[in-house]
């Protein structure tokens, strides 16, 4: 049978650095209101002139260097993003063209959860012989889509991106993968205006209903529950239990919500990936940005298995396991 298996790994951040007290200085918060209730304490903010296919540039040519191919290679590009450049065309379109690639090129739309959805799209592909090698990008530039005056929201988002290459291998790399999806609950976490059902207007622009509008409580305890239990049936798909996990790489969404899963999970706090303190919440982009972290401090060694969770608006969650194939660093 022909496995999927991780073979590139990249990552882009923009510039700019904005910490918790440059953020004091737009909204009435504090350095120690935002670290004691998110772990935050900077995060990196897209140029003016940089929308999401750029940051998506950096990082998918730096996963395609890792991987030692060029653009001519790539059979697939799969995007995963909450804040396209624009509804039409899409993001992957717009990013096919800046990288020099000529291979289909689509959007995975799933909120905070798109890189996991991406990757099975991917995996699938490859695993069917329909692709040999996949693109894979998690990129957001969500400080876009943010009311700067709400403490509540302004102070949780980050942009960049961070990309996987995927190729067919003999070895499997890309384990069992769980997804799920709520639509019974859009009002957690939504950005109400600029679609079909409520189409731009000066009202709209007037009420705000073009930024991120959420309920931080539900989603706290949305995502308390959908780690563990993805997690788990991920694991069982691959045939592995949490005491064969190495890393628990989850969305970097909230310092908090990582420790309540740790404990539910009975997982050592050490065991689950953060990097939330200097990127804050990158949506579609923490998974990826997250594996490359770990990828380039050298803490993955060849076997080891990560379990990657992600969770978001929609309501949607899931859990792509992996076992890296790659060598050491």
């Amino acid at each position: 049978m022909t496995h999927a298996a991780i073979t590139g790994v990249g990552a882009y951040l923009p510039e700019r650095i904005v910490t918790n007290d440059d953020m004091a200085k737009m909204v009435e918060t504090s350095d120690e209101w935002i670290r004691t209730r998110t772990g935050i304490r900077e995060r990196r903010i897209a140029a003016e002139d940089q929308a999401t296919s750029d940051l998506g540039v950096g990082a998918a040519r730096a996963a395609l260097t890792d991987a030692g191919l060029a653009p001519a290679d790539i059979d697939l590009l799969v995007v995963g993003t909450s804040s396209p450049d624009m509804v039409m065309p899409s993001s992957a379109c717009l990013l096919q063209a800046k990288l020099g690639l000529s291979c289909p090129a689509f959007d995975v739309m799933a909120a905070c959860t798109s890189f996991i959805y991406a990757i099975q799209v991917a995996t699938s592909a490859i695993e069917s012989g329909r692709a040999r090698r996949a693109l894979v990008v998690g990129a957001d530039a969500l400080t876009r889509l943010i009311d700067f005056s709400d403490r509540r929201t302004c102070v949780l988002f980050g942009d960049g991106a961070g990309a996987f290459v995927l190729e067919a291998n003999d070895e499997p790399g890309i384990l069992g993968i769980d997804l799920g999806a709520d639509g019974s609950k859009p009002e957690v976490l939504q950005i109400p205006a600029g679609g079909s059902a409520m189409p731009a207007t000066c009202q709209t622009v007037e009420d705000g209903l073009h930024f991120v509008q959420m309920n931080g409580q539900e989603v706290f305890k949305f995502a308390v529950r959908a780690i563990p239990a993805t997690t788990k049936k991920a694991l069982a798909a691959s045939d592995l239990t949490i005491d064969d996990v190495t890393w628990l790489v989850p969305h970097q969404a909230n310092q908090r919500i990582l420790d309540t899963v740790a404990d539910r999970l009975h997982l050592p706090h050490e065991r689950v990936f953060s990097n939330i303190e200097c990127l804050g919440n990158t949506s579609a982009a923490s998974i990826p940005l997250a594996v490359n972290d770990l990828y380039t401090s050298g803490s993955l060694r060849r076997g080891d298995v990560l379990a990657l969770v992600g969770f978001g608006a929609g309501l949607t969650w899931g859990a792509a396991i992996v076992r890296w194939t790659k060598e050491d660093l």
